[in-house]
């Protein structure tokens, strides 16, 4: 039997059939139970008499950072170990033993990818004829709220900082207009050459301010959209760096190969993943390592729309981190950490990826910075 056939027909009280049907009123019971959890927030996980994994639904998968096909028979330690006192397994063997459900709040769990989450933890054992079958674990991420209240504040700010600019630019570009035409037309008047060393000082200074408030402005071009896969875009922009960094550092590749085919533009998403991978090459230095990541997240949430699937890039390099008082500002046009650095590149990737209706995200600490780029992940068949 196929893994996936084994995650969408778990044996027991939560059985489903494999094929979805679009009519509810034809749907069996089984049938709108599969649904039912497939479009859940809560992670809803079932384990046997052994413990060992039978079902994960679509938020368990996103919680945990997991494929269902690579953790069906797993066992509850190994899923979802916790740093507790007395191991997962005790515990859930107690209940299975008791037949009393528990509930524990605010659980650190350490995620197989190294991940750390925080959540609130429901077991219930599943009970027939006084015989415990197996048990439902349901976890809710207590972190999650605060993500999406995160993520919320950052397409806003992005968006106020955006207007500005816009405002800004309109205000300064008519003067530098005019100042750039008067310096022409004095140019011309002047009688003597050696003189419009002067003109042309004046001339070139307003190209570069024009230059600089393009820059800051961003793309003015909707994307350009065409079917692409992700990877060939992630290492089209890794030869750009190697060739930049011929040195190091050390690209470290960790692709999901099931993640179909994007609609998007291939250069507005090769500009800002190259602006963000560049950032990680500098900070990690030619004795430094840059991961990239790959992942599908279903019933993920970007600032306040839920999507069915989204793609996940992470960029990671083992550089210094960015200090804290730049964190909440790095994506503001003109920020910098980098001396010599203009501090547009953040910038530009945030609003490319937003054309495309995504979100890029930072968390850094010393030894440790991660940018995580959110693309919601659109394919033919929808």
């Amino acid at each position: 039997m196929a893994a996936d056939t084994l995650r969408r027909t778990p044996h027991g009280p939560l059985m489903m059939l494999a094929q979805p049907m679009l009519n509810p009123a034809l749907m069996s019971s089984a049938q709108m139970e599969g649904v039912i959890l497939d479009h859940l927030n809560t992670a809803v996980l079932l384990f046997d008499q052994a413990l060992a994994l039978r079902f994960i639904n679509p938020a368990g998968e996103n919680l945990l950072s997991v494929s269902a096909k690579l953790v069906i028979g797993m066992s509850a330690g190994m899923l979802v170990p916790c740093p507790a006192e007395s191991s997962v397994e005790d515990r859930l063997r107690e209940t299975l033993a008791t037949h009393h459900p528990f509930t524990e709040r605010e659980v650190e769990l350490h995620c197989p990818d190294g991940q750390r989450i925080r959540v609130n933890c429901t077991v219930m054992p599943l009970v027939q004829h006084d015989t415990a079958l197996g048990l439902l674990m349901e976890l809710y991420q207590v972190d999650r709220q605060l993500r999406i209240t995160r993520e919320e504040y950052l397409l806003t700010q992005h968006q106020a900082t955006q207007a500005l600019l816009r405002g800004l630019a309109h205000e300064i570009k008519n003067p530098l207009g005019g100042l750039r035409g008067a310096a022409q037309l004095l140019e011309r008047e002047l009688p003597a050459p050696d003189l419009h060393e002067y003109t042309r000082i004046i001339i070139d200074e307003a190209d570069r301010l024009q230059n600089l408030l393009n820059r800051m402005l961003g793309p003015n071009q909707l994307p350009q959209r065409q079917q692409i896969n992700i990877h060939h875009i992630i290492e089209h922009v890794c030869g750009l760096i190697k060739a930049e960094f011929p040195h190091g550092p050390t690209l470290v590749r960790d692709y999901d190969p099931s993640i179909p085919d994007l609609n998007a533009d291939p250069e507005h998403l090769i500009q800002a993943l190259l602006n963000i991978v560049r950032n990680g090459a500098q900070a990690a230095s030619s004795a430094g390592r840059l991961m990239l990541r790959t992942r599908v997240l279903r019933q993920f949430t970007i600032g306040s729309i839920r999507h069915r699937l989204v793609l996940g890039i992470e960029i990671e390099d083992n550089g210094p981190g960015i200090p804290d008082e730049l964190i909440g500002r790095i994506f503001f046009p003109m920020v910098s950490g980098q001396a010599g650095g203009s501090g547009l590149g953040l910038a530009i990737a945030q609003e490319l990826i937003s054309h495309h209706g995504g979100l890029i995200e930072c968390d850094s600490s010393p030894g440790r910075t991660c940018f995580l780029v959110y693309l919601p992940l659109v394919t033919q068949h929808e």
